[in-house]
């Protein structure tokens, strides 16, 4: 089994920047693909950007170039890097993994990102 448990969420004025921090504890090994997603309110929760055991990174076309996720298997986390933060990247942020031969779905808890002056 894994949990996850992520951390850094706040507020930013636009332009600013943040970092998010997913801790997963349990079996790290076999997760085979970690990242995050977001939801805003009254939308779908969206892939912001996924990283797979072997470091092959996929982010959501839009996100290129502000966001970058990187993953310390050493410390089992995976942090997301946001930068150039936009009022329209307001949203609760998941960390999520796919485990095990099945892909089995884990998320965490969800924090909040606020981008608003």
């Amino acid at each position: 089994q894994v949990q996850l448990v992520e951390s850094g969420g706040g507020s930013v004025q636009p332009g600013g920047s943040l970092r998010l921090s997913c801790v997963a504890s349990g079996n790290f090994r076999s997760i085979n693909v970690i990242g995050w997603h977001r939801q805003a309110p009254g939308k779908q929760r969206e892939l912001v950007a996924r990283i797979t055991s072997g470091g092959t990174t996929d982010y959501a076309d839009s996100l290129k170039g502000r966001f970058t996720i990187s993953r310390n298997n050493a410390q089992n986390t995976v942090d997301l890097q946001m930068n150039s933060l936009k009022p329209e990247d307001t949203a609760v942020y998941y960390c999520h993994a796919e485990s095990g031969a099945y892909g089995l779905d884990h998320w965490g808890q969800g924090t909040q990102v606020t981008v608003s002056s």
